[in-house]
């Protein structure tokens, strides 16, 4: 079978990265090669350019240079890890990907959808996902739950931004719904589970199907 990429998008605190952790266990069950990631970083050179990006310290950072560094650690990710990973024929389960950028820079912090897009392809290498997972959830609450006990430079920006960013990801949903699927991410986490395995689930039988 030829690699799967399965990327989850949503607000911050939408339960994301528990369900990106779960799918491991899931896909171990199964018995099926996979890599589990993130973004920004999901590299060692990434890992360190997000270090940057949400290093409470940089409040000076231009949005223009946060969408560039966004971009720089997207592409070594994909060099390093995505591409490599998918060529051998795994499942890659990324925790944001090209969306949060178009969301969170292109309307989050104005720079314009198509813009951010364009500094971002250079480095994609044409890979597009096969499943994008929207975790549909209010990030009023989510955020504010988050933060509680601190919180990185993105995380501290406030209601108003992340409200503009989840409006700017049904935004994004409608420019571009190819292999998109929303759940309800407002359910217990195990719901929330149970749906995104039933998506991987239909994806990978489709996959299978077509060998």
């Amino acid at each position: 079978m030829e690699g799967l990429f399965i990327t989850l998008e949503g607000p911050d605190g939408s339960g994301k990265s528990t369900i990106a952790n779960l799918l491991g266990e899931y896909f171990k069950k199964l018995g099926t090669n996979y890599t589990i990631t993130r973004e920004p970083g999901g590299t060692q050179i990434g890992e360190k350019i997000r270090d940057i990006i949400v290093d409470n310290k940089n409040s000076a950072m231009g949005a223009e240079t946060e969408a560039l560094l966004f971009a720089a650690s997207r592409a070594q990710h994909v060099h390093e890890k995505i591409l490599p990973s998918l060529e051998e024929g795994k499942v890659v389960v990324c925790d944001r990907f090209l969306f949060s950028s178009l969301a969170y820079q292109g309307i989050g912090r104005g720079l314009g959808v198509e813009r951010v897009k364009m500094i971002n392809e250079f480095g994609l290498r044409g890979i597009k996902p096969d499943l994008i997972i929207f975790f549909d959830c209010n990030p009023t609450l989510t955020i504010i739950r988050k933060t509680k006990s601190g919180g990185d430079r993105l995380e501290l920006l406030g209601n108003e931004f992340h409200q503009r960013v989840y409006e700017g990801y049904k935004e994004i949903i409608k420019m571009y719904p190819e292999n998109v699927e929303i759940i309800d991410a407002k359910k217990p986490i195990k719901e929330v589970y149970e749906d995104v395995v039933k998506l991987i689930d239909t994806l990978l039988k489709e996959r299978k199907g077509l060998e």
